[in-house]
């Protein structure tokens, strides 16, 4: 009886567990709280998430890293150093109510380099306005810039006003032109050291004293904002105004895996009694990073080897159809749960039939790979085997074209009518001739009897 009890208690746990909802392998589901959100694989600039990605908004102090990569592309021009010392002129010093700031005050001197920390670590506005001049000479001509920039990289949803991102009219960007310049500002290592660093000390100057920076991007640093540090974070940019809510534009690596965030218009969610419980823009951007490393994979689909279509083919004796088979391959970052059964083949062929020779490897189509709606890539179909031509079926064809020609059947038809015409010239001729030539014989006959008449007498 035990032994019975013993297995039936096993096929009951079996049982159990079979019931058990199954989520390995599974992605889960994810829906950012904030009104716009973009998660891109910044290796190969494709979509893991979006939500209204494309819908202008204003950045608040996103807008620094643009003014950073236009200030670091001057130091690699040679245009200036990290050691360049700036004085921060009157109209550079001068920043609107209720910006954040380094207290930098007109008349100080600081390096590129210390400046570049207050920029990006405590989002400081004067120091933009600094950089500006020391890149372009004037505010306004540094904006120009920083527009001309952003054209020249694709943003062209991207209008910017200042170089700092506090809230004015006509001051925009989206999603996905953030993600675009902030990729290009990730390509150079200054802009990466410095965005990374939790706090720098700048140096006491002619007006102040030394000053600690902190990071204000809580997923770098803890220093203001415990809690949210994530350490696949390479780096990022907040921002925060009235207009703008809540931003984070955020990277993150994972191996070879490279993602970049942004986070924009979220919300600071407090309690009962007023306190701080959540600031959305870091839980939410961290919560997409996660989510984007755990759900995807980078995936090759491959369909070489293997006869996907058919093409009649002419001319020959060989064979009447070619196979072909897709080229190449498409790789792309997708679902770890992807089901295969659910890819889409669809092919296009350039011609009905083809005529021979045809040449093994030679382009006759495409073929598309999608999957739920969304087309992967495209590879080309390409002919399987070579076809031989067979002259005689080649000549016979260069005859039949050559009289189903609309000219060679004018010409013909030109011809035919005028063969016609001589021939009935010719019968109408004859019969006119025939009476003529009677009486003329007639005629002669009697005559020549006269002669012989003439001739007796």
């Amino acid at each position: 009886m035990k032994k019975y009890r013993f297995f039936s208690f096993l096929l009951a746990l079996l049982l159990f567990i079979s019931l058990l909802p199954c989520s390995a392998g599974a992605i889960e589901d994810i829906n950012i709280d904030a009104p716009i959100a973009l998660l891109m694989d910044a290796n190969y600039d494709e979509v893991l998430y979006t939500k209204n990605a494309d819908v202008k908004a204003a950045p608040a102090s996103i807008t620094k890293v643009m003014t950073a990569l236009l200030t670091v592309e001057a130091i690699e021009r040679g245009e200036l150093s990290l050691n360049t010392i700036v004085t921060a002129s009157e109209e550079a010093a001068a920043i609107p109510y209720g910006s954040s700031t380094s207290n930098i005050v007109a008349g100080e001197q600081m390096t590129v380099e210390d400046l570049l920390y207050c920029l990006m670590l405590p989002s400081a506005n004067e120091a933009a306005q600094i950089l500006g001049e020391a890149v372009s000479g004037s505010i306004p001509a540094f904006v120009d810039l920083m527009n001309q920039r952003a054209r020249e990289l694709g943003c062209h949803s991207t209008h910017f006003v200042n170089a700092h991102g506090f809230d004015e009219e006509g001051h925009y960007t989206t999603a996905r032109d953030i993600y675009i310049f902030s990729k290009e500002a990730f390509k150079h290592d200054i802009f990466q050291t410095v965005v990374y660093t939790s706090v720098h000390k700048v140096p006491a100057t002619n007006k102040s004293k030394e000053r600690e920076m902190y990071n204000s991007n809580a997923l770098v640093s803890q220093w203001r904002y415990p809690g949210y540090r994530y350490d696949k974070v390479i780096g990022g940019k907040t921002g925060s105004t009235g207009d703008a809510g809540l931003c984070l534009m955020a990277a993150a690596k994972n191996g070879d895996d490279y993602l970049i965030s942004v986070v924009l218009g979220a919300e600071l969610i407090r309690d009962d009694r007023g306190n701080v419980v959540d600031r959305k823009q870091f839980s939410e951007s961290r919560r997409l990073l996660v989510w984007g490393f755990k759900s995807f994979k980078r995936v090759t689909l491959s369909q070489d080897d293997k006869p996907v279509a058919s093409m009649p083919v002419t001319l020959s004796q060989q064979t009447d159809t070619v196979m072909l088979q897709s080229q190449g391959s498409i790789t792309r970052t997708l679902p770890v749960d992807l089901d295969e059964d659910q890819l889409e083949y669809n092919t296009a062929l350039f011609y009905e039939s083809i005529q021979a020779p045809v040449e093994e490897g030679q382009i006759l189509g495409t073929m598309t790979i999608s999957y739920e709606g969304e087309v992967l890539g495209t590879m080309d179909l390409v002919a399987c085997t070579s076809v031989e031509r067979s002259e005689f079926l080649y000549q016979k064809d260069r005859i039949e074209q050559f009289f189903k020609k609309s000219g060679t059947q004018i010409a013909l038809a030109g011809v035919s009518l005028l063969a016609g015409l001589v021939c009935l010239r010719l019968l109408v001729f004859r019969k006119r001739r025939r009476p003529y030539s009677s009486t003329g014989a007639r005629r002669n006959s009697g005559q020549n009897r006269n002669v012989r008449r003439d001739d007796r007498w």
